[in-house]
């Protein structure tokens, strides 16, 4: 199995020739302030779940280069669709941190507009958003719209049949749509060596017929420049790609997990020597461009983003039941309706006993 691209080495030491748009200077802090943000944010909603104030978070602490330079190869046109694990991503992307935490609270609604920021919900059941991904890029190409399609999904979910699915369905249509899966090593607690007996899950990308690459997901100029460069030629007409990009979670597979269970420390530690924000930070500082008052920007950004994300998550959400029956279809059954009264007459009651139990307190 050949070695990933990468750009970077794991001590932020450049071992390759970086296309100049990367090395733009605005670029590179933007894209440390952007993997700085994203660890913040990703640190502060797993405390907010040990809090209570989530029911569970599924951390992607370690593979913020993945997230990062993947979302900000994306051109606004585009469209995303991630998974339960690439919060990261959609803060990125631009959408309100407390949307984006909105389906770890308990709500039925994604959290956030879709066609507005032009990402989908994000989708907990492994694969299944890539058929959807698939879709949308074949409609848009049908209606004439020039854009692409970035698809997120782990290691796991290339076991599914979705996948297998989506990818060929894709390559047969040629439908501009790039996979990126983000090979974290572990499927919950099954190590990447158990799941598939191919080479590389890039390897499988010339089954279906597309380009496939495989690269250092810890390297997040090597991402943004391949993501990129498969976005600009889905746009192009030149169909689907397929990209693995090895990287490591470094925490749990949600908060309800403890990974100690499986895997082994040296393993952790060996991991945690590559890790993404510490490699691009390295780089940085070699070249001059992450002075201090840029870190301490970033970092300043960073803390006032936890603050507010706190102070917005102790206000408990309002939710009336009464939504269950709203968005189900554009006509409401018969059915529909009756159970809607049915549920609504229940909480008339309700509050009207409640009333009278306080009115004979008062008394």
């Amino acid at each position: 199995m050949s070695a990933p691209e990468r750009f970077l080495d794991a001590d932020g030491t450049q071992i390759g020739a970086i296309p100049a748009d990367l090395l733009d200077p605005e670029t590179l802090v933007e894209t440390h302030h952007a993997l700085v943000l994203a660890r913040r944010f990703d640190m502060q909603a797993g405390v907010l779940a040990r809090q209570g104030r989530l029911v569970v978070y599924p951390s992607a602490l370690g593979q913020e280069a993945c997230q990062v330079g993947a979302v900000l190869a994306l051109e606004p046109e585009d469209w995303f669709f991630p998974t339960y694990r690439d919060s990261m991503a959609m803060v990125v992307r631009g959408i309100d941190p407390v949307e984006v935490l909105t389906p770890q609270r308990g709500d039925r609604h994604c959290g956030h507009d879709p066609y507005e920021h032009r990402t989908a919900p994000p989708c907990t059941p492994l694969a299944t958003q890539l058929p959807h991904a698939v879709g949308l890029a074949m409609a848009a190409r049908s209606r004439g719209d020039r854009l692409a399609v970035l698809a997120f999904c782990g290691d796991g979910a290339s076991s599914e049949g979705d996948f297998h699915e989506a990818l060929n369905f894709a390559a047969v249509y040629q439908a501009p749509v790039v996979f990126l899966v983000q090979n974290n090593q572990y499927a919950i607690s099954v190590p990447f060596r158990e799941q598939t007996r191919a080479a590389s899950l890039a390897a499988k990308a010339d089954g279906y017929g597309m380009p496939g690459r495989r690269i250092d997901g810890n390297d997040v100029l090597m991402v943004r420049h391949a993501v990129g460069e498969a976005l600009a030629a889905a746009r192009a007409g030149a169909g689907p790609a397929l990209i693995e990009a090895v990287t490591y979670r470094m925490g749990p597979h949600t908060t309800a997990d403890d990974p100690s269970r499986y895997r082994d420390p040296e393993e952790e530690r060996l991991w945690a020597a590559r890790d993404p924000l510490a490699r691009f930070g390295a780089f940085l500082r070699e070249r001059g461009t992450l002075t201090e008052i840029v870190e301490k920007a970033a970092e300043a950004d960073a803390e006032a983003l936890a603050d507010d994300l706190r102070a917005r998550l102790e206000q408990e959400p309002v939710f009336d039941p009464a939504d269950l029956f709203e968005h189900v279809y554009a006509e409401p059954t018969q059915r529909l309706r009756a159970q809607a009264a049915y549920l609504r007459a229940q909480m008339d009651a309700e509050h009207a006993a409640a009333e009278a139990a306080a009115e004979g307190a008062r008394r």
